[in-house]
């Protein structure tokens, strides 16, 4: 009798979770009550893997609120598999309260769940608890011929031919596992340095200086950077945030009634990046009212896009129509939900603006006409750099400038008046949606996407704020340089918003995630690949079959023994996880992989019972 086929998942953080959930839901449909091994790898707890692993700081938040939260599909999301309701965060959290769900989880972190609301930010070791649970249910639904083993350890290779079974090795074992499949999920990686990166860690070595060079920050030792002294921080988005809370809270500081309490151990943190200003606050307040369907990204204007020949340029090819996508959402919006504030019946408007060409001096013109206050304009290019031009004549007066600017936005972005703004949100959403299609159109969307839609909760910048008129961070302004001074021995920061100025540090933190690249990558997992052969962008992403994330050879040929899914592939999303209601492509990637999977694996099956 030949042995059961087996997969191997290698990373067991959602997006394991997510295909395993996946292979619960449509095993008996398409593999029967068949016998099949799957081996899931990870040295982190399955369900969180390491970035949402239970072991982490109470301090470090989700940027969603749990209502935004869900693992489980519904019937927007687009799917050959069978839709399984399950609840999103919010909703867990209600079924732990009320004793219907029993939960992993530590007394502090059951504690947190019992005082959930659905616009909470949860902790993160809560999310945890979550993910965790929602595992344990998928290996609930697998029928029971289908075993699943945990190897808490690392994948450093996976090998073998297209035809045969592959060969993962693992770091604390000296047999490999035999797989018929393997699925790679293993989420954000580590780096080797770039040679910028590089220079200035040997910099700091030679001076007896502190670099910590992009990472995940729950993961950085923060203990070298002294309390008191100054630090260059080169990032302002969520990577900052969390750095922010470590080294403030998380050494002993509180936040009282908007002030804060200084324990006397934090560094100062001198912070900027390209734009200078912090990822746009998380906006407060729900939808209300009719929320329109895309109009010009769809399904067949991406499949036109595809259908072409060449490589896309993405400034060229879908800048301008994603940018009119987002006009058309914002307007939309503000026409019915606020049309005392237009000059312009909505339908003669919405005729002009379908005929005018994105970025047109007919479209600025007709923008104009119809919506009197400027405010109430989208203004895409303003929105990314809102610096750009602008310049102070001192240091304390960057300082008064940018804390109104993020006093500004956590109004606004509060404020139902301005829901035009969670139009532009809703639009972005839809957008990645479509854009995930075409592969690697380049880390600029991405990054835009993040600033916009993806930034902090409200009361982070809240403290934002009380650390910055408690002179423990200080903002550095936009397009922010920093110098290796070999004659001081010291980093400096300099930027164009307040001309003249200069900052210098013992200590330069990089504040940002390293970039997903295959050519770049830390992991001798992925290192590996990618000299075997697998095909890679421009920007170093793996390339994947769009139709069920197979890996592409070089000669754009899909593996048929290997699939990969998540931030590293050409098949990256918006983030972790979907809103529930939202039609989330994650899902159906997912559930593209696991039917395919399915189907390999069934019908080697079948073909090994008849040699036998």
């Amino acid at each position: 009798m030949s042995a059961a086929p087996t997969l191997v998942v290698i990373g067991g953080g959602p997006r394991g979770t997510g295909v395993i959930e996946r292979i619960a839901a449509n095993a008996l449909e398409l593999y029967g009550d068949s016998p099949l091994d799957i081996h899931l790898v990870d040295p982190h707890p399955a369900g969180g893997g390491r970035i949402w692993r239970p072991d982490q700081s109470p301090l470090l938040w989700m940027n969603s609120m749990a209502e935004d939260v869900t693992m489980f599909t519904d019937d927007t999301v687009q799917l050959a598999g069978p839709v399984v309701d399950g609840p999103a965060l919010h909703a867990w959290a209600e079924d732990v309260r009320a004793g219907r769900v029993t939960p992993d989880a530590e007394p502090a972190v059951l504690a947190e769940i019992h005082g959930l609301t659905g616009q909470t930010f949860p902790s993160r070791r809560l999310q945890s608890a979550y993910l965790r649970w929602t595992y344990q249910r998928a290996l609930a639904a697998l029928p029971p011929t289908v075993t699943v083993h945990e190897h808490r350890t690392t994948a450093l290779a996976v090998t073998g031919p297209r035809g045969g079974r592959q060969r993962v090795r693992l770091k604390d074992r000296t047999a490999p596992l035999l797989a018929d499949l393997v699925v790679l999920t293993v989420g954000h990686l580590d780096a080797e340095p770039d040679p910028e990166q590089a220079e200035l860690s040997t910099f700091a070595a030679r001076h007896g200086l502190i670099h910590l060079p992009p990472d995940f920050t729950a993961d950085t030792d923060l203990s070298a950077l002294p309390a008191g002294e100054p630090v260059i921080v080169r990032g302002f988005g969520l990577a900052f945030v969390d750095l922010m809370v470590l080294l403030t809270e998380g050494r002993g500081g509180r936040h009282e009634n908007g002030v804060y309490v200084p324990s006397g151990q934090e560094p100062v943190l001198y912070v900027g990046s390209r734009r200078g200003v912090p990822y746009h606050s998380k906006i407060g307040y729900t939808w209300t009212g009719e929320r329109p369907p895309p109009r010009y990204l769809t399904p067949r204007w991406a499949d036109g896009l595809l259908g072409r020949p060449g490589p896309l340029d993405f400034r060229r090819d879908v800048w301008p129509l994603v940018a009119k996508e987002l006009g058309h959402a914002h307007y939309h919006r503000l026409f019915t939900a606020h049309p005392e504030r237009t000059a312009l019946e909505f339908e003669v408007f919405e005729a002009k603006y379908a005929a005018a060409d994105p970025g047109s001096p007919e479209l600025d013109g007709l923008v104009a006409a119809a919506v009197p206050d400027p405010a109430d304009r989208l203004d895409l290019a303003a929105l990314d750099r809102p610096l750009d031009g602008i310049t102070y004549e001192s240091p304390e007066a960057l300082q008064d400038g940018l804390r109104a600017y993020i006093t500004d936005d956590l109004t606004r972005r509060h404020d139902p008046e301005h829901s035009a703004d969670l139009a532009v949100f809703v639009g972005l959403l839809s957008a990645y949606a479509q854009l995930v299609r075409l592969g690697d159109i380049g880390s600029w969307w991405h990054g835009f996407f993040s600033y916009l839609a993806s930034g902090p909760p409200g009361p982070r910048l809240e403290q934002l704020l009380a650390l910055s008129r408690a002179g423990i961070v200080r903002f550095l302004g936009a397009s922010v340089t920093v110098t290796a001074d070999e004659e001081r021995g010291l980093f400096r920061a300099t930027s164009p918003t307040v001309p003249g100025a200069r900052t210098e540090a013992r200590a330069l933190v990089e504040a940002r995630l390293p970039d997903p690249s295959l050519r770049h990558t830390a992991s001798p997992l992925l290192h590996t690949l990618y000299e075997g052969g697998a095909a890679v962008t421009d920007t170093g992403l793996l390339a994947v079959d769009p139709a069920d994330s197979r890996v592409l050879d070089r000669d754009g040929t899909p593996h048929p023994r290997r699939f990969a899914l998540g931030p590293f592939t050409t098949a990256r999303n918006s983030g972790a996880f979907t809103r529930p209601r939202t039609g989330g492509p994650a899902f159906r990637q997912n559930d593209d992989a696991a039917r395919a999977a399915l189907t390999f694996l069934r019908d080697l099956s079948c073909r090994d019972r008849l040699a036998s």
